[in-house]
């Protein structure tokens, strides 16, 4: 079971680290807030268990590179998957 509609702000709270702005840019206008079926291009983050969900690889792939490089400093662990 999957629970929760986190916003780009509340990822970025629980995670501890500010996103770079050209990823904010990139996920503010792809929020897709409806869990079910997320189309491509668009994203729903989950609070219970937290894990981000792309509707396609490109933009799982397109979140995942801008974020790998602060994966150090993530005070909690965030997965990323793709809707299949």
């Amino acid at each position: 079971m999957l629970l929760g509609n986190l916003s780009l702000k509340e990822i970025q709270n629980r995670t501890g680290v500010e996103f770079p702005q050209v990823l904010v840019d990139y996920m503010e206008t792809r929020h897709q807030s409806c869990a079910s079926n997320i189309k491509k291009g668009k994203w729903h983050c989950f609070d219970i268990p937290f894990i981000l969900v792309a509707g396609d690889l490109e933009t799982a792939t397109e979140i995942y590179n801008n974020l790998k490089s602060l994966s150090g400093d993530f005070k909690e662990e965030m997965q990323i998957a793709i809707q299949t």
